[in-house]
């Protein structure tokens, strides 16, 4: 790897543009592989509709599957960049060379940012402000399904009835927290795919990297939000479309779909891009592993 990287606000724009252009290299062989993640899911969910037991195993499977799929993603990408096709078995990449428990250390600070914030919580707004949120908010539901309007007088009553400095204040931290574990996360794949980094190491390089790029950084998630915004307009129009041939269900298959089918294969390109940048990619991209003894990660 070579030395970390200081770039400059407009790369933030750069990264989320190269997203776009590697999808749009390979838009059927990525958006195919957004779309088997997103069928994968809404298998999932029908299974735990259909058998209420399977719920929280189904919950589990998938959330222990998301970082594998995602690294495989991020190979796809890489690999669309340096000419060759996208093909499904890529999403497996994750599971090679013993990558996955490297990849799945990504689950780490997420475990530990809610019990930070569960913790923040119980200390900041306490057991007796708790309760009053939940009064307040089981009024309001009363409310809601009784169809009434309620006053500016009653709505002002329930405000004051809730320690609203302590809960702003644990929403502050909340964000703090979020941004926290997304800059932690933001590079973790691409460094663990193509540098075969320990997990935890590629959380700390991560962190300092992207905490060293705070302004592309910024710009990248302002422009994101706005780019996800636009395609999933585009994405309900469609919905609408299908809604109108097969009904609600075929909309909501559809919509799921497409979403995911652009939204992750950009969102890996970004990333893919942002590593490069910051990082440096060294060497050819590697070929598709044998079957064999897997590598021993450096620390």
């Amino acid at each position: 790897m070579s030395e970390m990287r200081k770039l400059p606000a407009s790369a933030g724009a750069e990264w989320l543009v190269s997203g776009f252009t590697l999808l749009r290299k390979a838009p059927l062989g990525l958006g195919i592989l957004g779309m088997i993640w997103a069928l994968a899911a809404l298998l999932v969910t029908a299974l735990a509709t259909m058998v209420p037991v399977l719920a929280l195993p189904a919950q589990l499977v998938m959330a222990l599957a998301g970082p594998l799929i995602f690294g495989g993603l991020v190979w796809a990408v890489r690999e669309v960049d340096h000419g060759r096709p996208a093909q499904p078995a890529h999403l497996l990449q994750g599971l090679h060379d013993g990558r996955a428990p490297h990849l799945l250390v990504s689950l780490l600070p997420q475990l530990v940012a809610g019990l930070v914030l569960g913790i923040l919580l119980l200390l900041l707004i306490g057991s007796s402000g708790l309760g009053q949120l939940s009064e307040v908010m089981t009024k309001l539901n009363e409310l809601s399904q009784s169809g009434a309007q309620p006053s500016p007088a009653e709505m002002e009553a329930l405000a004051a009835s809730l320690p609203a400095g302590r809960i702003l204040l644990w929403l502050l931290c909340v964000l703090v927290v979020f941004i926290a574990v997304a800059l932690a996360l933001f590079t973790l794949s691409p460094q663990v795919m193509f540098e075969q980094r320990n997990g935890l190491q590629a959380l700390r390089l991560s962190l300092r990297a992207c905490v060293h790029n705070l302004l592309p950084m910024l710009v990248f998630f302002l422009l994101a939000f706005v780019a996800v915004f636009a395609v999933y307009f585009l994405v309900m129009i469609v919905a609408m479309v299908a809604q109108l041939v097969g009904g609600a269900m075929l909309a909501l298959f559809a919509a799921q779909l497409l979403l995911m089918g652009v939204i992750m294969p950009v969102f890996a390109g970004a990333v893919y891009s942002a590593w490069k940048q910051m990082f440096g990619e060294v060497g050819a991209p590697p070929a598709l592993p044998d079957s064999g003894p897997s590598n021993v990660f450096h620390a």
